[in-house]
């Protein structure tokens, strides 16, 4: 008898489905046990860098705390107790504690007068590309400062210039310093606009702002913003003398 189009098409579909699951039996029996073996291995690795996430947030704890007990020692002028706590975080520690752990042994350093140990160690940091910029950016600078006298001035002022501009974070510290290398080396037409651009920022700290707004005056450049202007006594008593007669 034979078959209607209905009857043959409901066949057909019979014949399809029938294959894929010859198809299928035939894929899981040569490799149902390597597909097992991969889903594990998926699943132990996932497993693994979820306990490694965890393993490094709790020595990221630990650092951090071994961080403040270190500061805690210097706080109590034990700079001894406080190197022995950051030798660790200095050499194994995370990218960001390392460098907390390494800034802070050089400033230790520099506690105890030992400027060259401690200038080398800034150096070390300010040529590691491993750690973050600004953490390199203000290693150089400590550098600087440590090493200051024994640099020329023109050192000075090519190692910083690029940091000794406004807008950068850095701008209050590297640019006194070449501010002050300009003077050292006789170029007060460039220290004195260089103060003036120090004291009228706003994002220097207070007490760079008012010693620039002090040197800028002793050049002729007069940079005193009102809100770090240095009021000294006979500027008041000029003050009160010319408010006098309006009284």
């Amino acid at each position: 008898m034979a078959l209607t189009p209905q009857n043959n098409e409901a066949f057909l579909r019979e014949v399809d489905d029938e294959l894929r699951r010859d198809q299928l039996m035939t894929f899981w029996e040569r490799y149902g046990r390597w597909t097992i073996a991969a889903v594990v291995v998926a699943l132990a690795a996932f497993a693994g860098f979820l306990y490694w996430q965890h393993r490094r947030a709790e020595a990221a704890g630990v650092q951090g705390e071994q961080l403040q007990v270190a500061y805690d020692a210097l706080g109590n002028t034990q700079p001894d107790a406080a190197a022995k706590t950051l030798a660790p975080i200095a050499s194994e520690g995370r990218d960001g504690y390392k460098a907390l752990a390494l800034m802070t042994q050089a400033d230790i350093l520099l506690s105890k007068k030992q400027d060259k140990a401690a200038a080398a160690k800034f150096a070390a940091i300010a040529g590691d590309a491993s750690i973050a910029q600004p953490f390199r950016d203000l290693a150089l600078i400590r550098q600087t400062v440590a090493e200051y006298d024994t640099l020329k001035p023109q050192v000075v002022i090519e190692r910083l210039r690029s940091l000794a501009v406004p807008g950068n974070a850095y701008f209050g510290s590297a640019g006194e310093l070449v501010a002050i290398a300009y003077l050292d080396s006789g170029r007060k037409d460039l220290a004195g606009p260089l103060f003036g651009q120090l004291a009228q920022s706003e994002t220097v700290p207070d007490s760079i702002r008012q010693r620039a707004v002090q040197m800028a005056g002793t050049m002729g450049v007069d940079a005193a913003a009102a809100s770090v202007r240095v009021v000294s006594p006979a500027s008041v008593s000029a003050a009160s003398s010319k408010e006098a007669p309006a009284q």
